[in-house]
């Protein structure tokens, strides 16, 4: 009985060291005083509806959880009549092994651009680019 308490106090011990943290960050780089609104939810957690002026940015950070299942998704609205939106996926923890990331979601008029940093917060070699039209 001794080395099974044991056992599963190592066990935790090593599933608590191995839930790490990660997060995505959406920004509003739309022209004309164009005002941005989104709402972001995972299996756990909502977030919004938050409205982000020019310029503004909203951070959000969590932790990973153990069986790399981590999921938000996010839809935005381009103001002033939010007619133009997208719904996507803005942060998927990649499997196990994946120890975090910062996921940089940018609002253009264009349409949706992403940067993905990986876990050490240093450059990835993916670019930001192009991922989302904006639907009318």
């Amino acid at each position: 009985m001794k080395t099974l308490s044991i056992f599963l106090f190592v066990l935790s011990i090593c599933m608590i060291c191995h839930v790490n943290g990660a997060g995505f960050k959406i920004s509003n780089e739309l022209k004309i005083q164009k005002k941005l609104c989104f709402t972001c939810y995972s299996g756990d957690n909502r977030i919004g509806p938050k409205i982000l002026e020019p310029g503004q940015s909203s951070n959000t950070n969590f932790k990973t959880n153990i069986w790399g299942t981590t999921r938000f998704m996010c839809t935005l609205h381009q103001g002033p009549n939010y007619r133009h939106h997208q719904s996507f996926t803005a942060f998927k923890q990649e499997g196990p092994v994946d120890t975090g990331s910062e996921w940089d979601w940018r609002a253009r008029e264009n349409g949706i651009y992403l940067k993905v940093w990986d876990g050490k917060s240093a450059k990835s070699k993916v670019d930001m680019h192009k991922k989302y039209d904006w639907i009318n």
